[in-house]
């Protein structure tokens, strides 16, 4: 049975209108994933659904939504960026239909909103502007256990208890955590984001995002094989 839901983000960013407007819309892989739309209403998305879907509202620097929709079910994002002197007012609303397991799924969305959005003020604030090489590793093996995320910390050398603000050293790079809940951690470092999404508190597989701003090679060396090494 399908069922609908909405879920959103509102909150100030350390940033312009115009520099909110590019890391929604072109710069989403910085801080998200990486999705296209073509820059006009009626302009194709890509990337965000797999169906694809289309702008339906572009004014930049003001207002931005988009909409996939198929036999019934349907994908909307709506951005409004509000100008408030050196800041921009961010309201994100998010409203679709969920297939099945409308509860897990509603959970999910609305703690990834949270994190993705966290991403996007870390983004602008430390990295606005610069353009990152985006990677994700999903591990497999026993990744979606419920102890899984808490093993994965353990193979970082992340305390289970890590506060936001502590310096750690995640896979010989040093960074500072940036989030920190039993879901998800972020660590930002000189030129990356590292995002863990413990997807396993909604029995799926554990994923690794890394999205780097300076030598990918010199930060993502070897992520596939130590997830398979840690779930094996």
């Amino acid at each position: 049975m399908t069922k609908e839901f909405e879920v959103g983000f509102e909150g100030t960013l350390a940033a312009t209108p115009e520099e909110c407007w590019r890391a929604v819309t072109v710069e989403a892989g910085s801080w998200s994933w990486p999705i296209r739309y073509e820059p006009w209403v009626g302009g194709k998305e890509t990337g965000l659904t797999f169906h694809g879907g289309e702008v339906t509202v572009w004014q930049p620097g003001a207002h931005f939504a988009t909409r996939c929709e198929k036999d019934g079910w349907f994908n909307e994002l709506d951005y409004t960026f509000e100008r408030r002197g050196a800041v921009t007012h961010l309201t994100f609303v998010h409203r679709g239909v969920f297939l099945e397991d409308w509860d897990t799924n509603y959970d999910a969305c609305r703690r990834h909103t949270a994190f993705y959005y966290h991403s996007l003020g870390e983004y602008l604030k430390h990295f606005a502007g610069r353009t990152a090489t985006y990677a994700m590793t999903e591990a497999r093996g026993s990744s979606a256990a419920p102890d899984a995320f808490t093993t994965l910390k353990k193979a970082l050398g992340v305390p289970e208890d890590v506060q936001v603000g502590t310096e750690i050293t995640v896979r010989g790079i040093d960074g500072v955590v940036d989030y920190a809940t039993p879901e998800f951690l972020g660590v930002r470092t000189a030129d990356a984001l590292y995002r863990c999404y413990g997807r396993n508190a909604f029995g799926w597989p554990i994923g690794v995002g890394r999205h780097h701003f300076g030598d990918v090679a010199a930060g993502d060396e070897g992520w596939p094989a130590f997830l398979a090494e840690v779930f094996a």
